[in-house]
């Protein structure tokens, strides 16, 4: 393997096959809803085939023979001599498992582990036409456009044939222009040599670059057969071009060839395209790759347009991800000397002052907007998974399942991004395991026999909001108190008085199930206490919604980001503490001698709804409980999830953002706690952790 590439070359590889990679398990699994969808075959053979020439680049033989077959069946597919049915994409799935397998190892620079031989003969027996005439005639298989014959790396002759045709000795193909392009002088074009001289590049630059001028200097040519007729540019020195002409050349090339199909609505040439994005050859300088990445468009297109009408290509930038959470950290620190200065400042009488902090809070929160939207990435990255795990359980359970996504483009935190992918995958699995009944009995109940899966994503204030919806059995709360009881959770009396919301959220209890059986998908009663579990780590909310026979459906509400948090700043005794905002309801000043006892525990009652009353100051503070409590207080109305609970606090100080720190190696894992923060006033105040001070403590 050839990990002492160009590390940028690797690096472009892993970026472009990625993406490639990340669409194609969308693209395979909606091929086998719309199986004749042309546009849709061609998409997924040209991924098979991006990846393989940037493989074969690179001298990953096992993922170039993986692709190679792969784009063999795709090929026949588009050609329409084979019909995609569930046994053909059952073997085309596992394969682009394998490929995705090995695209990981690439990426930690390990050896590849090639996909099993017999899955190899599977797939290229896939790759054979479906009629039996042509099978019984020995017809060959036909090559793929642009698939070399050893299967992916590109030879010293096929490099040779490549700066032929970019030259102009093969004719474009249709276009008629046998004399399109005229042979520089001096072009090594015997094939005898390995490698293009100084000299031939100089004179094959010095041609490309008048052709450039002449493109962006006159009008457009009245026919095709016009494109590239001219010679060396009149005002070539035959000097080295500079860096600025060089970067204008690449410029005009790139806007000649910026479409990806010609006018007459066919793709580009395919071996010229590929191989010159991703198979330089044996190019030697960053400058001869860059040229060979650019020529190719040009050959493609039937006319060089005018330099005005070029699309101008988007300019991006990589970074590394350690650097931007580098730059939060410090736009944290700078809200945190944001905080402290308008405290100070609104203790000022000075105007100047006053003006001062105004303009840096201004500048501080586009600052923090700016920064957090370079982390944020579009959740597709975790809705792309999933036609393929409905796809997979929905075959394997004998159901027919429908999964629709709406919301892809909302954007949100990377971490969150990489953090919600297993609690979703879990979410979406439990709707087509338990929600979705088979086709058979959703006859009989008078439904589609196929169900429908949607999970959405849309953005609510500083919040995002998940939510997987399905229209199968939905749950029964009377079922469910009965597993609550035989599992021990609940005496009979404590489980009658559940309301259905609180039947609901039985599911989340750690080791409950409601399946009888166990099955490689669920039974054990593990994995939604997980979510549970993730989803407050989070400083998410969970919610249920259920309507026994017409479906359920599972809301998530997390923040858009991890590193700043809007709370409510509360003091217990002479101690600072903050409460996260997303679980604050409501505030309001109680008279504390007019509380009631319900089963033992102290509540109030707000507008006809009971809450249980707890005074945290007790559980967080030290000797606390010995001083008594006050005639009144302030109570904070906090939920979580459906739940909704008060607290009694000694002192409301405000709203404020703050950025948290993760506790220190001694107080790591403290019931409770989430973090810590420093406050306006220079104090360190302890983040409250909602569920986990409730579970610990009441």
């Amino acid at each position: 393997m050839a990990f002492d590439a160009d590390d940028e070359i690797l690096q472009d590889f892993l970026v472009e096959a990625g993406e490639i990679l990340e669409k194609l398990s969308e693209q395979l699994v909606d091929l086998e809803q719309h199986p004749d969808d042309s546009n849709l075959l061609n998409a997924i053979f040209r991924g098979f085939h991006t990846v393989k020439g940037g493989a074969g680049f690179l001298q990953l033989e096992a993922l170039v023979n993986c692709c190679h077959s792969a784009e063999n069946v795709f090929d026949i597919l588009r050609n329409h001599k084979r019909q995609v049915d569930s046994e053909l994409m059952d073997v085309v799935l596992e394969v682009l498992d394998h490929v995705n397998a090995m695209f990981e190892q690439v990426r930690n620079r390990e050896e590849l582990t090639p996909a099993p031989d017999q899955l190899i003969a599977a797939l290229d027996a896939l790759a054979l036409p479906q009629d039996a005439a042509a099978k019984a005639s020995g017809e060959p298989l036909e090559e793929p456009s642009g698939a070399g014959a050893d299967g992916g790396d590109i030879t010293d002759d096929e490099f040779e044939q490549l700066l032929d045709a970019l030259h102009g000795e093969t004719p474009a193909a249709g276009s008629g222009e046998s004399q399109a392009h005229e042979q520089p002088a001096g072009n090594n074009s015997d094939g005898a040599g390995n490698e293009i001289t100084d000299d031939e590049f100089e004179a094959l630059l010095d041609e490309l670059h008048g052709k450039g001028k002449f493109a962006a200097q006159e009008a457009p040519a009245a026919d095709s057969g016009a494109a590239g007729s001219a010679g060396p540019a009149t005002g070539s020195s035959g000097e080295l071009i500079s860096d600025d002409e060089f970067e204008k050349l690449l410029d005009e090339l790139h806007g000649k060839g910026g479409s990806p199909t010609n006018g007459s609505g066919k793709e580009p040439d395919e071996p010229s395209r590929i191989k010159a994005e991703l198979n330089p050859g044996p190019a030697k300088s960053k400058s001869d790759s860059k040229l060979a990445a650019n020529q190719a468009p040009e050959k493609a297109a039937p006319a060089a347009p005018a330099r005005e009408q070029a699309p101008v290509a988007e300019t991006t930038v990589r970074v590394d991800t350690k650097r931007l959470d580098d730059i939060m950290n410090m736009v944290g620190e700078l809200v945190l000397v944001r905080n402290r200065l308008q405290r100070l400042g609104s203790a000022s009488e000075d105007e100047h002052m006053h003006k001062a902090v105004s303009s840096l809070d201004v500048v501080t929160t586009d600052l923090q907007a700016a920064v957090m939207q370079t982390r944020m990435q579009p959740i597709k990255k975790v809705f792309g998974r999933f036609p393929r795990v409905v796809r997979d359980l929905a075959r394997g359970m004998n159901k027919e399942v429908n999964l629709v996504m709406h919301g892809e483009d909302t954007d949100l935190d990377k971490n969150l991004v990489e953090a919600l992918s297993d609690p979703l995958v879990h979410l979406v699995r439990n709707s087509v395991d338990h929600g979705i009944e088979a086709p058979g009995v959703r006859e009989k109940a008078g439904k589609p026999r196929q169900g429908t899966v949607t999970l959405s994503a849309e953005q609510e204030g500083d919040h995002i909001l998940l939510s997987i919806d399905d229209d199968g059995a939905g749950m029964d709360p009377e079922v469910l108190r009965r597993k609550a009881v035989e599992k021990g959770i609940y005496d009979q009396d404590a489980a009658d008085r559940l309301t259905d919301t609180e039947c609901f959220n039985l599911i989340f209890a750690a080791g409950f199930s409601t399946k009888e059986q166990i099955s490689d998908v669920s039974g054990r009663g593990v994995g939604m206490d997980v979510v549970k579990t993730k989803i407050g780590q989070l400083n998410g909310q969970l919610s249920i919604v259920s309507k026994l026979g017409k479906g359920s459906r599972i809301i998530i509400k997390v923040p858009l980001t991890l590193a700043i948090m809007p709370t409510l700043m509360i003091m217990l005794g002479n101690q600072s503490f903050a409460l996260p905002l997303v679980n604050v309801v409501e505030i309001f000043h109680l008279d504390l001698t007019r509380t009631n006892i319900v089963d033992g525990r102290e509540c109030i009652v707000v507008r006809d709804k009971v809450f249980p009353l707890f005074h945290i100051k007790r559980w967080l503070v030290k000797g606390s409980v010995a001083r008594g409590e006050p005639g009144n207080g302030h109570v904070v109305i906090v939920a979580m999830g459906t739940r909704q609970v008060g607290f009694v606090v000694d002192q409301l100080v405000g709203q404020e953002e703050v950025v948290i720190k993760p506790l220190g190696r001694g107080l790591q894992g403290t019931p409770g706690m989430a973090g810590a923060t420093i406050t306006g006033d220079g104090r360190i105040a302890l983040i409250i952790d909602v569920p986990s001070l409730l579970q610990r403590y009441s």
